[in-house]
């Protein structure tokens, strides 16, 4: 998917002054910086269209090249440094600006929030000109110069704790695994009070309205083992004889945020044999080339697009239909459950494999220990010698 924002700024020896903004909306194959999305990145292009007395006019584009992170509300922040040394959001000084090729001063020192931090951009690097084409086909136009930044994401930069976790569970066994215990953080209401919201409370409305005034990006959450805004449940629901069936849940704990097209990357081997999908979009990734194990799953327009804030109406869920491989397929040694599991773009906790749910034959292995084991049978040995 690819993001891209423009702006028209007039950049003089003293200010930058902000035209107009319009944004447009491609679908286009591109990757993102991690190891399911190894090339991403979001690329700032400043096109010099016109020079002017004390400065020149530039148009500023940014394209999101990330197949599945993009920016949620309330929207990005772009800043620079000018050779003053002046910060800047969108305006403000830049010092000298130059008014030729020779003389303009490329800023420097970006910064991107999207809304938060988690971008780092490089330098800017001069580039070949960008040639415009206008509406009708008919003009050619180049600017007089260009250069690009590009800024990629970092999950450890942008928050100190994880997002979301998964949970699992399996029509084979009747334990349900849980995410992972202060996966998020962990209840503290003594030293933090409001850390969480107790969903029985009396006061919830009240609570989440007060906190709904405020501008912070931090989440308010359900009170959970996990303290997660996020859960993905990956439930093992049914065996077929060439077939077998998934059914997946995400469910939003943060009384902040309402998730407008969100997303879910999944890895998984049997993506490769995926034969039906309900009622969420699927768009298989091969960051891998001829590796097709993972897939982009997001939600139906004007249907389940819109992940809600907690409550009864927080949680949007669809079923898989896999075929299956008889050479790689089994139910042993938790294959059935996903790799990693991705929601917008951040790495989600998964329980430890040890926790899977295991099949029933393997109960006796997995419940009795080594050491239970020899004394059995040193007591065996000395009752037969006897």
């Amino acid at each position: 998917m690819e993001l891209c924002f423009r702006s028209l700024l007039r950049v003089t020896n003293s200010t930058i002054l902000l035209f107009f903004l319009v944004s447009c909306f491609t679908f286009t194959s591109t990757d993102a910086y991690d190891a399911l999305d190894p090339n991403g990145n979001i690329t700032i292009k400043w096109d010099v269209i016109s020079w002017t007395p004390d400065g020149y006019v530039a148009v500023v584009t940014m394209f999101n090249f990330q197949q599945y992170r993009h920016i949620q509300a309330p929207g990005w922040t772009l800043g620079w440094l000018g050779e003053e040394g002046s910060d800047l959001e969108h305006d403000g000084s830049v010092g000298a600006a130059g008014t030729t090729n020779k003389t303009v001063r490329v800023p420097k020192n970006f910064t991107l929030k999207a809304p938060g931090p988690g971008y780092t951009c490089g330098p800017a690097k001069i580039v070949k000109p960008t040639k415009f084409v206008t509406q009708d086909g008919r003009r050619v136009t180049q600017a007089m110069m260009t250069w690009n930044v590009t800024c990629t994401y970092s999950q450890f930069l942008a928050q100190k704790t994880p997002t979301c976790c998964v949970s699992l569970s399996s029509f084979y066994n009747d334990t349900i695994v849980p995410c992972p215990t202060c996966t998020c953080g962990c209840q503290n209401n003594l030293t933090q009070p409001g850390s969480c919201v107790d969903p029985n409370s009396p006061y919830l409305a009240s609570v989440v309205s007060d906190h709904g005034k405020s501008n912070s990006l931090a989440p308010l959450v359900q009170c959970t083992s996990h303290m997660c805004p996020i859960r993905v449940h990956w439930h093992v629901k049914l065996n077929y004889k060439d077939y077998w069936r998934v059914k997946v849940t995400i469910t939003n704990f943060n009384y902040r945020m309402n998730y407008t097209l969100w997303n879910l990357v999944v890895q998984h081997p049997n993506f490769d044999n995926l034969t039906q999908i309900f009622s969420f979009n699927y768009k298989p990734l091969t960051p891998y080339q001829n590796i097709n194990d993972t897939a982009m799953l997001w939600g139906v327009k004007f249907y389940n697009d819109l992940l809600m804030q907690a409550g009864p109406l927080g949680n949007v869920q669809s079923e898989l239909l896999f075929q299956k491989d008889k050479s790689t397929f089994t139910f042993e040694k938790g294959w059935a459950f996903p790799r990693r599991i991705y929601f917008n773009g951040d790495n989600c906790v998964m329980p430890p494999p040890d926790a899977y749910p295991y099949l029933p034959n393997a109960s006796l292995r997995k419940n009795v220990p080594v050491l239970t084991l020899m004394i059995t049978l040193l007591f065996s040995s000395a009752f037969h010698f006897a």
